[in-house]
């Protein structure tokens, strides 16, 4: 080989290390947007698509989310909103940050919680809310959201010439309708943050008390429940069809849920085939806690698919973070489980257990069985419309075993050990309760 001939191969091999740096790299999976809705007071009886008689036909958004995405029929609130949103925010269970009733939901801090929207902010995402922010405390700015509005009130924010935007408070010259003022928020945050991943929380009103009309009720309605619903869905539709039109359908997760069951006004008169839910908002029976859950997520989820895992309302975080690729914070414990497998039509982790905690009572529940605080075990099999109380001394081997497995969880969680008391004091032991006949009303 002459002299040449020996530079073009010592050139081309030099150059051929560079190669592999020149070549394209796979582009990264873009991160998803993820819009949370959470409704108020709105339990299984309230949807069409989970068999609601009174509703049939009449939540047209929800159902097609249901139909297009993935509706999980087994999802666990705390049966009020306080504690609820403490749950959500912290993925912790209430006994760990003390905000166990709606009285004592804003002892949890920022400064000493972990928080989801400051977690997926500092993984890139953009976080904003808009809706009911209280009981919690401290302002949604503190717990990581970038921009937010919300009501500068404790009681219902329908009607109103006031709201709080970012920090500060806006007086209107005569009443807005306060949901509207909340959709015309987040339809700006989705245009001006479309380019890059972002984290809406939309945590409505609707439909808590007091019921009162919407801008679609008519003059002569006296009955405004069945608007409140049908506005909540209306609003739902809305959401979705802003995120269609700027393209931002198959880059976004949407998941609503509701922050506990159906309120009394809205339960008495709500049924799922001819049939009345176990108890209702407030009450450590299913009404209280069993809520509906869809996600839907265009392109990427399966469509009509139905998943009867347990969730319980600390596994949001969880969820979230692993979607958007968020790091959890560290040095803390965490009761969330990811349920994104799921998201994917995977199998996953489903959990074996869920735990819901209003106060002092408490209860953990697995598929067939649930063990309350004072040592009651309960045959779920026919849930959500009865709860069959089991004898402490019965012995079939199923009650025996499910009461050493749901005791077992409780012994190891040790809620009454937490800040379980509304003052920080710890409860007093419970006292057995005298046998109840299942209740089937």
């Amino acid at each position: 080989m002459n002299t040449a001939a020996k530079s073009l191969l010592v050139a081309f091999a030099a150059v051929s290390l560079l190669l592999p740096c020149a070549v394209p790299q796979a582009a990264e999976t873009p991160k998803p947007n993820v819009l949370f809705i959470l409704a108020d007071d709105f339990g299984l009886d309230g949807v069409g698509c989970y068999g609601s008689d009174r509703f049939k036909g009449k939540t047209p958004n929800l159902d097609r989310l249901a139909e297009t995405g993935t509706r999980f029929t087994q999802c666990y609130s705390t049966p009020l909103c306080g504690p609820t949103r403490c749950t959500i925010n912290t993925g912790r269970y209430v006994f760990r940050t003390g905000g166990v009733t709606n009285q004592t939901a804003h002892l949890p801090s920022f400064k000493d919680e972990p928080a989801l929207a400051r977690t997926l902010k500092q993984a890139g995402y953009a976080t904003g809310m808009a809706g009911k922010w209280r009981q919690m405390g401290d302002t949604p700015g503190d717990w990581g959201f970038d921009e937010w509005i919300t009501d500068p009130t404790a009681g219902g924010w329908y009607w109103k010439t006031n709201y709080t935007k970012n920090g500060k408070l806006v007086e209107t010259e005569k009443d807005v309708y306060c949901p509207d003022v909340c959709l015309e928020f987040a339809l700006d945050f989705f245009q001006r943050h479309r380019e890059k991943p972002f984290y809406f929380y939309y945590p409505t009103h609707l439909i808590h008390g007091p019921i009162l009309r919407t801008p679609d009720s008519k003059p002569e309605t006296k009955d405004y429940y069945d608007d409140n619903v049908a506005y909540l869905d209306k609003q739902v539709g809305q959401l979705v069809a802003a995120l269609d039109k700027l393209g931002l359908r198959e880059k976004t997760l949407i998941v609503f849920t509701a922050d506990n069951g159906t309120a009394k006004f809205g339960s008495d008169r709500s049924l799922l085939g001819g049939r009345k839910i176990n108890g209702q908002k407030g009450s450590m029976l299913e009404g209280g806690s069993r809520v509906p859950l869809i996600a839907n997520w265009k392109g990427t989820m399966p469509a009509g698919r139905v998943a009867n895992d347990l969730i319980d309302f600390s596994d949001f975080f969880a969820t979230f973070a692993e979607v958007a690729g968020a790091k959890m914070p560290e040095g803390v414990t965490f009761d969330s489980r990811s349920f994104a497998p799921q998201l994917h039509g995977e199998k996953g982790q489903p959990r074996d257990w869920i735990f819901v905690q209003l106060g002092a009572r408490w209860y953990v529940r697995e598929q067939g069985f649930k063990l309350t605080e004072s040592g009651e075990l309960l045959d779920m099999s026919d849930a959500p419309f009865v709860e069959k109380p089991v004898a402490a001394d019965a012995k079939d081997e199923a009650s025996v075993a499910a009461r050493k497995r749901l005791q077992g969880v409780l012994d190891k969680l040790s809620p009454a050990t937490g800040k379980t008391a509304p003052e920080g004091k710890k409860p007093k032991a419970a006292k057995p309760k005298a046998k109840r006949k299942a209740r089937n009303v």
